[in-house]
Formats: C-alpha cells, structure tokens, sequence
C-alpha cells in the first residue's frame, strides 16, 4: 500500500458525511442519541480534514482540531474493504508526529463506550482519562520532546484550525 493523508475539500464532504453516518449510527441509536447531519457539516468547516488515500484510492477520511495543548482526533473512519488491514494504525502512527510539529503535547479522542477501536487506540498508547453515560475520553502522549523523524505527512505544513 502506498498510504497517505492528503487535505479534503468541501466535495469530499458528502463521502465523508454518509461514511461517519453509517459507521456510527448503530451507537448513536444505541445510546439514543440524534445524528444531526447539520451538526456534521457545521464541524467540517470548522476543523482540518483529511483524506486517506492508498495512491488514487480514497480509504476513509480523519477529521482534527487542536487547542493550545493537544491535537484532537474527532473523526477517524474508514470505507469497509479498507478495515482490518493496517490503515487505521498507519493514520494513528502518523498524528503523534503532527501534534510535535505544532508543539503539542497530547493527542485526545472521544470514543463511544462500546465501540471496539477501543482496542485499537490503546494498542496506540491511548489511555481512558475519564468516561460519560455514552462516551470514553481518552489521550496520549505526542512525546513532544522525544528525538525522531516525522514521516514525509507530517512534515507537510497543516493549517491552524
């Protein structure tokens, strides 16, 4: 595979709306919350989006905002044939270099409580910091101050959300 994230634009705002929707709308009846595509698009203004490729191929999309401590992870979702193979862990091994590029020292996330990527986060270093009715908050170090080299994605120059 040759993976990559690339930026997103306003026409991969539909891909990215109907995949977030059909991967999460199993939890949102479970917890019966409301899936309010409004919400989704007022958020995809607001934050960076990023598109997955392997070469052409679009594999799913990660969706990031910061504040002055940490890179926050709000969307990480991939199209069904691309799960299971790597791609999720490749996006997650990339961030810890992007939040050191903007001198940030945590990555954050929200996960819902039954969602399995659980699994897939804390094998990523991500560790449960408290937990609502529906949601665990989790984070990691970025190791800030850790010597290593980012990756060719990570050196790309990102937009301030």
């Amino acid at each position: 595979m040759n993976l990559d994230l690339i930026p997103a634009t306003e026409q991969h705002l539909t891909f990215a709306r109907d995949l977030t929707r059909r991967a999460m709308l199993g939890y949102y009846r479970e917890f019966d919350l409301l899936w309010m595509e409004e919400a989704f698009n007022q958020a995809w203004g607001w934050r960076e989006q990023w598109l997955v490729v392997d070469g052409e191929r679009v594999l799913g999309f990660c969706s990031l905002s910061q504040d002055s401590r940490a890179l926050y992870i709000r969307e990480l979702h991939l199209i069904e044939t691309a799960r299971g193979h790597g791609v999720g862990s490749w996006v997650l091994e990339q961030l810890p270099a992007w939040a050191r590029t903007r001198r940030l020292g945590l990555l954050r996330l929200t996960v819902f409580k039954s969602n399995p990527a659980q699994a897939l986060y804390q094998r990523h270093g991500f560790v449960a910091q408290g937990e609502d009715e529906c949601f665990v908050r989790m984070q990691r170090a970025s190791d800030l101050h850790a010597a290593g080299t980012a990756g060719p994605a990570a050196q790309r120059p990102l937009p301030r959300a």
